[in-house]
Parts: structure tokens; sequence; C-alpha cells
């Protein structure tokens, strides 16, 4: 183990019980850590992302998002289901054409900070 790495850890056997206790009884149930790491994941693929960045400026329908990043519309179908299906966008269909827009502000929220975070 790299010296630097291990001077990052305890190197003793001390359990804090009253902050262990203190988290614990806050801490969520697993299931919770599970929906959390897969709404997570819709974030991880640069097509959703760039998707989500559409619609956090304008509602648009499936063609003009196909148009802008330059895929087909049946990528941009694929990917949008998914992203429905995670809750972070919602749909209105007008006739024969399907306009997306992110499901509510939370959404708008952890895609503005996640932006900020990797410009500090």
């Amino acid at each position: 183990m790299a010296a630097r790495q291990k001077a990052l850890m305890c190197d003793c056997e001390v359990i804090h019980q009253e902050v262990v206790d203190r988290v614990g009884k806050t801490m969520p149930v697993d299931e919770d850590f599970y929906d959390l790491a897969d709404l997570y994941k819709m974030f991880s693929d640069s097509t959703r992302i760039r998707i989500l960045w559409a619609l956090s400026k304008e509602v648009m329908c499936v063609c003009d998002i196909a148009v802008l990043l330059g895929m087909t519309k049946s990528a941009i179908s694929h990917q949008l289901r998914a992203l429905r299906l995670s809750n972070l966008v919602s749909y209105e269909k007008r006739g024969k054409e399907v306009y997306y827009s992110l499901a509510d502000d939370h959404v708008k929220d952890i895609f503005e900070k996640g932006f900020e975070h990797i410009h500090e």
C-alpha cells in the first residue's frame, strides 16, 4: 500500500460509539440507497445528460432532440424511456408529436448542482 494512502487510514481501534449511534438512528433503509443509486445511474450516460440539459432549457419533442444531438429518433426515444421510468422526465402527447420536459424542479436542481460541482 502506498505511504500516502496509508497515511489516510486510521491506525487505531477507537470506536466513537456516540457518533455511530447518532448516524445509525438517521440512516435510511437499504432500499432507499438502492433507489438512489439507480437514480444516479441515469446520470452516468452522456447522452441522457445532454437530453436533460436540453430539457432544462426548453420543452422539446423527440424529433427536435434528435436533430440537436445528431442522433436517430429511435435512439433518443430509447434514452427518454429510461429517463421517464426513472421519473426524471415527463411527456405530453399533442397529436402525433410527443413533447418532453423535466419531471419537476428537483431534477433541474440535481442537474444544476452537478454542473456547479464540476466547475468548482
